[in-house]
C-alpha cells in the first residue's frame, strides 16, 4: 500500500512544517554521516523517516507526528523518535502532553521485539517492545517505510522473524548466552551487550567515571532534537565543553542510558540453557499423522510434515511407517497400495542379493579373502552392538543374526564400499524400529546413500565434514577456534565419532532415534549435524578454554560427554546457530560434504531469509 499516494497531507500542520525545512528530501534510508564530537566515534544516521506519528487519542487529527531515526554508533544501534513542535495554535494537546511521548536514544540491546501491523485500510504501524516487557505507543508510518525500517535494522543487529507469528520480529534475548557470545564476535547483525554488574568490560572500553560521562555527553548530543520551527542540524559539541555539559544535561538528554559492550562469560555460558530456538513439541502421533495423508495414503504436505517432525519427533509406534518415507525408501506421493506393492517387490530383490553370499561354500570362501575378512569383521561387531537393549541381548538372539545378515547382504549390494566399523551402529536402530529384515535393509541402503562417504577408505567424507565444522566454529566462536589452533586441535578429530555415526554413542537410545528423525527432515539444513556439533562445543567452551585442554585431554572430555548431552536444548541451540550463520554458514560447507540425506533442493526450506 503506497500511503504517500493515497493520503493527502497538504492540510497537516506537521507535514507542512517538515516541508518548510526541506525535510522531505531526507525521507530516505541511505547512510548520512554525522560528526558531533570525538566521543561519538563516527556515529551515523542509517535511517531517517519523517511523518511517523503516535495517536494518543482515537481521533486522527490529534495525532502527534515526528521524525524517526536509527543511529549507529560504534557497534551499537539506537532508535529515537522526536515529535515536531506544533505550529497550529488550535492544537488540543498541550506541549506538556506532547512531551510525554518522545523516544530518546533507545539502544536495540534493550529491545525484545517489533510487531508489524498492516491493516486492510489505513496506515501501517509498529509496536516496539522492550526486554522489560514495556512497549512504546504504536508508531504510524504515514508515508510508508516500515519495510525499509526493518531492513535497516536487520543490516545492523540480529533480527529474526518469529516462527509463531510472522508479523513479529525478534531481536535480542540477553538471557540467551548464545546471542551474548555471538555479539562479541563482530558477526553481522550481532549486537552489543548491555552492561551487567558481574560482567567484565571489553579492554577497549574505558571504565573510568570521567570517560563514561564523556560517552554520555556524546550520545546525548547526538540524539538532541531542536524544538524550534522545523529542524536544525545537529550541532557539533566541542570536546572542551563536554565536562560542563555532562553536569547540565538538557531535557532532551534525560533518560539516555549508555551501556558498554561486555565480553561473554564462558563459565556462565556453560551453566545457562540456550533456549533460543523454538520450543520442542510433543512427538507426532497416529491421529495427527492421519491428518497429513489423503484418503489413499499420500502425504499431502511434505514440508509441513517435515517441519512438524523437526520440532517434535515421532511416537515410537509410528516410526516404522514414517521412517521409510523420511529415508526415501517410499516416496511421499506413494499410496497405501503402492507401498504395499513395493514392499513385496523389494523383499524379493533383497532375497536375491542375500542368496549371493549364502550360496558361497566353505571351500569357495577359502579362496575369497575379501568375503572372509568382511564376514569376520561383521560377526565380531554385531555381538558388541547395543547388547544392553532387550531387543539384542542374550545368547543366540535372532535379532543379532538379522544384523549380521543385513550387513553381509549390504556388503554384496555395495561391494566397493563393503563393510566398515560403525555401520552396525547405524543399522541397529533401523532394525529395532522396522522389525522386518527386508524393510530394514532398504532403509539402511537409503541412509547409506548419504552417509556412505563417511566410510570411504581415504576418509574424504569425514575430512570434508570436519573441515566444515572447523570453519563453522571459526565463524560462530572465533575465540574457541583460536584455542583449538593454539593447541594443535584444528583437525577436529575429537569430533570424529559424532560425524561418523551421527551421535549414536553420545545419546541414550531413544534420544538417538529422535535426533536422527530430526536430521532426516532436512528442515533448515541438510547439515544440521554440523551445527549440532558447534552447539555442543559452545556449550562447554568455558571448560575447554578455561582448563586449556590439549588434544588428548579434549578427546577424553568429549568421550565423557556420552550420555550427558541435553538433546532438546542442543537442538534449539543448533537451530539458532544455523539461522544466525545463514548464507555465511552454508559457504563454510564444501560442495559434496556428506549431508544427513541426499540433497533435494525441493525439500529444503528456510524459516529465516524471508522478505520483510
Amino acid at each position: 500500500m503506497q500511503e504517500a499516494e493515497l493520503h493527502d497531507l497538504s492540510d497537516d500542520a506537521d507535514y507542512a512544517a517538515s516541508q518548510q525545512e526541506g525535510s522531505a528530501s531526507m525521507m530516505r534510508c541511505d547512510s548520512s554521516k554525522l560528526s558531533t564530537s570525538s566521543e561519538t566515534e563516527g556515529a551515523e544516521i542509517v535511517y531517517l523517516k519523517d511523518n511517523v506519528a503516535i495517536h494518543p487519542t482515537q481521533y486522527a487529527f490529534e495525532r502527534i507526528s515526528g521524525r524517526l531515526k536509527l543511529i549507529k554508533q560504534g557497534s551499537a544501534l539506537f532508535m529515537t523518535w522526536i515529535p515536531y513542535k506544533r505550529q497550529s495554535t488550535n492544537a488540543k494537546l498541550s506541549e506538556k502532553d506532547r512531551n510525554l511521548y518522545p523516544i530518546r536514544a533507545v539502544p536495540f540491546a534493550d529491545v525484545r521485539s517489533i510487531r508489524r501491523h498492516t491493516p486492510a485500510l489505513g496506515w501501517q504501524y509498529i509496536i516496539v517492545v522492550l526486554s522489560s516487557g514495556l512497549a512504546f505507543p504504536p508508531l504510524y508510518f504515514y508515508n510508508g517505510g516500515v519495510r525499509e525500517f526493518l531492513t535497516t535494522i536487520k543490516q545492523h543487529v540480529f533480527l529474526v522473524r518469529s516462527v509463531e507469528d510472522t508479523n513479529v520480529f525478534l531481536l535480542n534475548d540477553f538471557q540467551n548466552p548464545l546471542q551474548r557470545t555471538l555479539s562479541s564476535l563482530e558477526l553481522p547483525r550481532a549486537v552489543p551487550i548491555p552492561s551487567m554488574p558481574s560482567a567484565p568490560v571489553l579492554p577497549r572500553e574505558s571504565t573510568s567515571h570521567e570517560n563514561q560521562e564523556r560517552t554520555d555527553v556524546g550520545i546525548s548530543d547526538l540524539f538532541r532534537e531542536s524544538h524550534g520551527n522545523g529542524f536544525r542540524p545537529l550541532e557539533r559539541r566541542k570536546s572542551n565543553q563536554s565536562d560542563d555539559y555532562s553536569h547540565k544535561p538538557s531535557d532532551d538528554a534525560e533518560g539516555v542510558a549508555v551501556q558498554s559492550p561486555v565480553a561473554p562469560d564462558p563459565v556462565e555460558f556453560d551453566k545457562l540453557s540456550l533456549v533460543w530456538g523454538k520450543p520442542r513439541q510433543p512427538p507426532l502421533g497416529l491421529e495427527e499423522w492421519a491428518t497429513f495423508l489423503d484418503s489413499e495414503g499420500r502425504v499431502v504436505d511434505s514440508k509441513a510434515l517435515r517441519k512438524r517432525i523437526f520440532y517434535g519427533g515421532i511416537e515410537h509406534k509410528l516410526r516404522k511407517e514414517v521412517w521409510a518415507i523420511l529415508l526415501g525408501h517410499h516416496t511421499y506421493e506413494s499410496t497405501y497400495a503402492e507401498r504395499k506393492h513395493q514392499r513385496s517387490i523389494k523383499k524379493t530383490e533383497y532375497e536375491t542379493i542375500k542368496s549371493q553370499w549364502q550360496s558361497i561354500s566353505p571351500a569357495q570362501a577359502k579362496r575369497f579373502t575379501k568375503f572372509r575378512e568382511r564376514k569376520g569383521l561383521i560377526e565380531k561387531d554385531v555381538v558388541r552392538t547395543d547388547r544392553s537393549l532387550s531387543f539384542y541381548d542374550g545368547d543366540d538372539n535372532p535379532n543379532v543374526n538379522l544384523l549380521r545378515d543385513i550387513l553381509l547382504t549390504y556388503s554384496f549390494y555395495n561391494f566397493d564400499l563393503g563393510y566398515c566399523q560403525g555401520m552396525s551402529d547405524l543399522l541397529s536402530p533401523i532394525l529395532l524400529v522396522m522389525e522386518d529384515e527386508s524393510e530394514s535393509f532398504w532403509c539402511f541402503v537409503a541412509l547409506m546413500e548419504c552417509l556412505g562417504p563417511n566410510f570411504n577408505r581415504d576418509q574424504s567424507g569425514m575430512h570434508s565434514q570436519l573441515f566444515a565444522l572447523s570453519k563453522l566454529v571459526e565463524l560462530l566462536d572465533n575465540p574457541l577456534h583460536n584455542h583449538f589452533k593454539q593447541n594443535d586441535c584444528l583437525n577436529y578429530f575429537f569430533c570424529f565419532r559424532w560425524m561418523l555415526i551421527q551421535f549414536k554413542r553420545e545419546l541414550e537410545y531413544e534420544k538417538t532415534m529422535r535426533l536422527w528423525e530430526v536430521l532426516w527432515t532436512h528442515y533448515l539444513s541438510e547439515h544440521l549435524h554440523l551445527y549440532l556439533s558447534v552447539a555442543i562445543l559452545k556449550r562447554y567452551r568455558g571448560k575447554i578454554i578455561g582448563e586449556q585442554m590439549d588434544f588428548d585431554t579434549l578427546i577424553r572430555f568429549i568421550n565423557e560427554l556420552s550420555g550427558r548431552i541435553d538433546l532438546d536444548a542442543t537442538l534449539r541451540d543448533a537451530e539458532a546457530l544455523c539461522i544466525c550463520a545463514g548464507e555465511r554458514g552454508a559457504d563454510c560447507i564444501p560442495p559434496g560434504t556428506p549431508p544427513s540425506l541426499p540433497v533435494d533442493n525441493g525439500l529444503l526450506y528456510s524459516q529465516q531469509d524471508e522478505v520483510l
